[in-house]
């Protein structure tokens, strides 16, 4: 399966390093495919390091402006001309995404994503990878969204929350159909 994640590039500490790397160590030795950033830096340098030495397959969409932190050595490497073609071209070669923690360039991917989802524009499954917490105020945004009417389908169709990367690969995996 080839799983996008949307993260940050940012260098972060152990409590997001740490089960980012567990995660994508999973994700290599089930033999999935990342379909990521591109970059070399930060966060998502430590996830496709994991991957890559997991044994999985590295699928990189860069931008123009951030090719050079894209990362040498992918399976496959595609710089877009912008961020709007680079959101286009994650979402069409991955089977699944999950976010993991970011900032605005991440949280800007989310939305777009499930916004898309939203309107039936794709129907893959979508996990926000809750580490250390990080997405709680969000879950609670979410949930105020679909109580007062805002979301026009169940919260739990649009969006699964995961607090671990082996419950987001499990729930990306029963989605598939892959046991």
């Amino acid at each position: 399966m080839n799983i996008c994640v949307f993260l940050s590039a940012a260098d972060l500490d152990e409590r997001y390093t740490a089960p980012a790397r567990e995660f994508a160590t999973l994700l290599g030795k089930a033999g999935h495919t990342l379909v990521w950033g591109g970059s070399d830096v930060g966060l998502m340098k430590v996830v496709a390091d994991g991957v890559q030495e997991a044994g999985g397959r590295l699928v990189g969409v860069s931008v123009d402006f951030l090719a050079a932190k894209a990362r040498p050595g992918t399976d496959e490497m595609v710089v877009a001309k912008d961020l709007a073609e680079r959101k286009a071209l994650l979402l069409a070669k991955s089977d699944a995404i999950v976010i993991m923690v970011g900032g605005t360039g991440t949280l800007d991917e989310a939305t777009e994503i499930l916004e898309l989802k939203k309107h039936a524009l794709h129907t893959k499954p979508v996990v926000l990878l809750n580490t250390a917490g990080f997405y709680d105020g969000l879950k609670t945004q979410f949930r105020r969204m679909e109580t007062e009417g805002f979301l026009p389908l169940p919260l739990t169709d649009l969006v699964f929350f995961a607090e671990d990367g082996v419950a987001a690969l499990a729930y990306l995996e029963e989605s598939a159909g892959i046991h």
